[in-house]
């Protein structure tokens, strides 16, 4: 589905906070402060129904003369952030009404490049992670050659920090701590599609096997997980 499209139907469907969505980042659109009282007006008298509000309805509402609100959405109109569209109503008498389509397609547009940066900005804070975790673990600094493996595994192989860092921790638990171990652990998960820590449990439970050793002088079994060699077939 198109964006705009994708837009059209959260509108329609009320999934949309017009209010919010405005507030947060009409600057960002170089709208004036009582150019954005104006639209929200305009927003106001089309959720009322009145889709086509004239200056003077507009004025009446707000400390601006008619030729200031005609001015007003003149520029706007101008700036390519609001329409005027001609519709025909079930009659067939046409109509004119204002679109706001334009305006809140580049506030989305703007608020979905946020997202993604913050997105992105949180991913590079995780991965800084990633490397200060491998030299906390390793108990020195990591070697040019082991932050090129580290940033191949994020960058080729695709694999999420929470992902290497369950790989990690799985060696340290086998007591197997170098990155050809976790290598190793990390093409074996990627071959069963484990992408979610929920996926890492079930793989590496698929993996253990439950030792009962004899029962000690109080007759109590003792349960004995050991951890599975990721290498052991394979060297």
């Amino acid at each position: 589905m198109q964006d705009e499209e994708r837009l059209r139907l959260w509108i329609e469907q009320g999934n949309v906070t017009i209010s919010q969505l405005f507030f947060q980042h009409y600057k960002s659109l170089d709208i004036q402060d009582i150019d954005a009282m104006l639209l929200m007006h305009m927003f106001s008298f089309q959720a009322a129904g009145a889709q086509f509000p004239t200056p003077t309805d507009l004025a009446d509402r707000m400390h601006l003369t008619e030729n200031q609100v005609s001015s007003i959405l003149q520029k706007l109109m101008q700036r390519g952030l609001l329409e005027i569209q001609q519709d025909e109503d079930a009659s067939g008498v046409l109509f004119e009404q204002f679109s706001m389509f334009p305006l809140l397609n580049r506030l989305m547009t703007i608020a979905l490049a946020k997202e993604t940066a913050e997105q992105a900005q949180d991913n590079r804070t995780a991965e800084g992670e990633v490397f200060s975790l491998f030299e906390q673990e390793f108990g020195r600094l990591l070697s040019p050659m082991e932050c090129e493996t580290i940033a191949m595994w994020i960058d080729q192989d695709g694999h999420s920090a929470q992902i290497i860092k369950a790989a990690l921790k799985e060696a340290v638990l086998a007591q197997k701590l170098s990155l050809r171990y976790i290598d190793r652990i990390l093409f074996e998960w990627k071959k069963k599609n484990v992408k979610t820590l929920a996926d890492v449990e079930k793989q590496t439970k698929s993996f253990r096997t439950i030792n009962v050793q004899p029962p000690t002088t109080h007759g109590t079994a003792v349960k004995k997980a050991p951890f599975y060699n990721w290498l052991e077939e394979r060297e």
